[in-house]
């Protein structure tokens, strides 16, 4: 596997090995051992989840407070996200900074988000299936969300004068400057 540091501290981009010939290919999605080797990071995932959304579903952004908070290995298996990680770590000098990544089927890349910071993502075509590891079970009581057009961020989406479709929490969120909560 390929590790990419994005500039901000913690978010990397994965690019697995594929191998494939005629019949298709193969590509070990998670090794815990490897990564670990890779990256210096001593991660485990307790819980898998998948989505499949429609073109144009922005869903986040999204994160769990301590002592639920999550980190998250997330990849495309049908379809393309533009995913987005936000910093919201107190005292981080990129706090409030984002980094967003293509992510598809066809390019097989991950994106490893650590817990401090808000996840969100934009589907890019119909049928999209997303797919991530977390590092602690989802826990209602502790879920938080910041706006996905908060001016002070200036998230770039790559579809743009479109109508998005939101759920009505996402729509709400609270903008950063108005977030209680900072890791």
């Amino acid at each position: 596997m390929e590790i990419t540091e994005t500039g901000i501290e913690g978010l990397l981009v994965v690019d697995p090995k594929v191998f494939g010939d005629a019949r298709g290919y193969f590509m070990e999605v998670f090794s815990e051992r490897d990564f670990r080797a890779a990256t210096g990071l001593d991660v485990h995932f307790v819980q898998d989840n998948e989505s499949m959304s429609s073109k144009g579903v922005l869903r986040g952004l999204h994160f769990q407070k301590a002592p639920h908070a999550q980190s998250k290995l997330v990849r495309v298996v049908r379809g393309s996200v533009q995913d987005v990680a936000v910093d919201m770590r107190a005292g981080s000098p990129t706090f409030g900074k984002y980094f967003s990544v293509l992510l598809s089927a066809e390019n097989k890349r991950m994106f490893y988000i650590p817990e401090g910071f808000a996840h969100g993502f934009l589907t890019l075509e119909d049928g999209t299936v997303f797919q991530y590891k977390c590092g602690s079970f989802y826990e209602p009581s502790s879920e938080g969300s910041v706006r996905w057009n908060d001016p002070e961020i200036g998230i770039e989406w790559m579809m743009r004068g479109c109508d998005y479709i939101l759920s009505e929490k996402d729509r709400k969120a609270p903008l950063l400057s108005e977030q209680p909560y900072r890791f």
